[in-house]
């Protein structure tokens, strides 16, 4: 048995234990080889109740059934393409039954089976149902190179190496950030007098063009919910620094002016809590340090000045202040004394925890990564190294009592993080 198909039968939680046998015997039926499909990887195996029994999906044609070979790419497309069909003995509605329950890291793999298998993955449709059951999947993805992007599944271990992003030698100079939403990761950066988005999808493991803002940017603070982001400051192609924010829709592709804050802000940090965004820190000159973060309630369409919210979190070399947050709870990594802070909400204050991780080092708040990852905290970095080293990845899942960090993987890369976003779904 393959290790796809294993991977397969072993993610099927006991509910699907009937179903699963026809998954097996189509792939035995197929002959799928390890040349032909991408590895497995990753599961969160929770048990999620089943659709409704009646469920049905849109029936409409399958637009990249022609275009696209098993691995998600686009050229000649798979030998299996003439067949429609999911798993016929079980029927539609169970065949997705069991779908939703395996690793989206095995989508490639199962997109190898029939055109039904690959329309189903490659049209986003899988990730909407599990949106609206729940079933929520956390990758980290980082760049240790400029144009090139790991991404890391902490439930399995397991690792996959993106496409390399296009080449521009503008965009490798420029300030670049990074965003996953949805089944997307955006990485924004400048060319000479424009700028730039680059788009990585998960449905088609390739990048193509983004959608550019309304009012391009770059050095923002941004953070995502669900198929939903939210970007705020930043600086414009001339470098003046800006108060405006949008929302990006990734479900639809398209970026809507939102109110602007009470103050202009570059080097910020954003995050999503209580269902309302954060912009934490930031700089409003080339000289001045904020203070101040700010509240924006999606439901009014209205933004509130915090005091003194981000006192202390910002480095003197202007880095973004490393925040994130875990069930609702904000915490923040200050680098300088290799501490873990909790905010307190009540009292508009920080609380330390305890220590972060020793080994990952930072240059003035820049090179690691401080994020949310589902229930866990992770710090992403390595040692100091020329040439070369190790990044590391350190996990902490927020309880009573003094952070006690893992490291849960390792891998040579470089050590110093340019940009690192957790995509769930």
């Amino acid at each position: 048995m393959l290790e796809g198909q294993s991977c397969l039968i072993r993610a099927l939680p006991s509910s699907c234990e009937h179903e699963s046998k026809w998954v097996y015997m189509t792939y035995q039926l197929l002959e799928i080889t390890s040349n032909k499909c991408p590895p497995s990887a990753g599961f969160d195996e929770q048990d999620h109740a089943f659709l409704p029994k009646r469920l049905k999906l849109p029936k409409n044609s399958d637009p990249l059934a022609d275009q696209s070979d098993c691995q998600g790419n686009h050229g000649g497309g798979s030998r299996y393409s003439d067949s429609t069909s999911l798993i016929n003995p079980i029927g539609r509605d169970n065949s997705i039954n069991c779908l939703l329950r395996c690793s989206r890291s095995d989508y490639g793999a199962l997109a190898c089976l029939n055109r039904g298998f690959r329309s189903l993955i490659q049209s986003g449709e899988l990730y909407r149902l599990r949106r609206q059951l729940g079933i929520v999947e956390h990758w980290v993805y980082f760049s240790c190179n400029v144009l090139e992007w790991e991404a890391y599944d902490p439930n399995n271990g397991r690792w996959m190496t993106l496409p390399r992003m296009p080449h521009n030698e503008c965009f490798m100079c420029s300030d670049k950030e990074s965003l996953a939403v949805g089944t997307e990761l955006l990485v924004f950066g400048k060319e000479i007098l424009s700028h730039v988005v680059h788009r990585y999808s998960i449905l088609t493991n390739s990048w193509s063009p983004g959608i550019e803002m309304n009012s391009p940017r770059c050095l923002f603070g941004s953070a995502s919910l669900g198929e939903k982001a939210i970007v705020a400051g930043g600086t414009d192609v001339f470098g003046n620094i800006l108060s405006s924010a949008e929302l990006y829709n990734s479900e639809i592709r398209t970026w809507e002016t939102l109110p602007s804050m009470n103050r202009p802000r570059k080097m910020c940090s954003g995050v999503f809590m209580d269902r309302k965004f954060y912009v934490i820190g930031g700089m409003a000159s080339n000289t001045e340090l904020l203070t101040c973060g700010e509240e924006f309630d999606l439901e009014k369409g209205t933004w509130r000045v915090i005091p003194n919210m981000s006192n202390g979190l910002n480095g003197p070399m202007g880095a973004p202040p490393l925040v994130a947050v875990v069930n609702d709870e904000l915490y923040a990594a200050s680098y300088a004394e290799k501490e873990v802070r909790k905010y307190d909400k009540k009292n508009n204050s920080w609380i330390t925890l305890g220590k972060l991780p020793e080994r990952p080092d930072s240059v003035n708040g820049w090179g690691i990564a401080f994020r949310a990852c589902g229930n866990r905290l992770v710090v992403v970095g390595g040692p100091r190294a020329l040439g070369g080293g190790m990044i590391e990845l350190h996990s902490w899942v927020p309880r009573e009592g003094q952070p006690e960090w893992d490291m849960i993987a390792s891998k040579h890369c470089g050590s110093f993080v340019y940009n690192c976003a957790v995509m769930g779904c």
